[in-house]
């Protein structure tokens, strides 16, 4: 039992000469460091980093940091960025999905001819996303401002040959011509043409198509005579 307590003394006593070995190269590596005036290699020292943290820490300890911060601040303003694009662009499109489609109802006769321009009034609607087109009064009224585009058909049938083919329609905005289609003969019995165009829009400017006083359209039984229009893309009032 004695030498069992013997040795165990003999080796603690051991341990702490070792610790304190340890210790005191430990302090005398720092010390030459810290006392070294020579050039270094990574340009300088960080004594902390490189005794206490991990080994040749010196060089990059720093600028790694340095790296990083500046990596975060800069993703920080990258999202910020993109949040900011991301409610413009929620704001500027909100309801902006639009278009319609509609027709003129289907008629053996004729449609004119008038004393006056007559807007046309295509009653039979397909489509009106975005609620702008008005089938009674054959209108689209821009609910948002931006670029649009509009298609018009003009269709006429007199019957049989001989006959005049006497037709004339335009697309209209606020009043302004914008485009027509018209034809003007008697060679041809049945006759149809297309425009598309596109236009600049503010929020209630109205789009219409419009038959020619002394014009008239006939014999559309099925409803070729079309009239329709959608959003592109939309842009601020300002």
């Amino acid at each position: 039992m004695l030498r069992m307590k013997t040795a165990l003394y003999v080796a603690m006593a051991l341990s702490l000469f070792s610790q304190a070995e340890a210790t005191a190269a430990f302090d005398l590596l720092l010390q030459t460091a810290v006392s070294y005036t020579g050039s270094l290699p990574c340009g300088g020292w960080d004594c902390e980093c490189a005794f206490r943290r991990q080994q040749s820490c010196c060089c990059v300890a720093q600028p790694l940091f340095d790296l990083e911060e500046a990596t975060f601040i800069r993703m920080v303003g990258l999202w910020e960025g993109l949040s900011h694009l991301n409610s413009q662009i929620e704001e500027l499109t909100a309801g902006c999905k639009i278009s319609f489609n509609a027709a003129m109802l289907p008629m053996s006769g004729c449609l004119g001819p008038f004393t006056s321009n007559v807007s046309i009034s295509y009653q039979s609607v397909s489509l009106n996303q975005g609620n702008g087109y008005n089938p009674a009064l054959g209108t689209f009224t821009a609910p948002h401002a931006g670029l649009y585009s509009f298609s018009f058909t003009a269709y006429s049938n007199v019957g049989s040959a001989g006959q005049r083919l006497y037709q004339k329609m335009q697309l209209m905005k606020n009043g302004q011509l914008i485009a027509s289609s018209w034809e003007d003969n008697r060679e041809d019995s049945e006759d149809s043409s297309s425009q598309t165009v596109l236009l600049q829009l503010r929020r209630g400017c109205q789009v219409y198509v419009e038959l020619m006083s002394g014009r008239q359209l006939c014999g559309d039984t099925q409803g070729q005579n079309t009239f329709s229009g959608y959003l592109v893309y939309p842009f601020s009032e300002q």
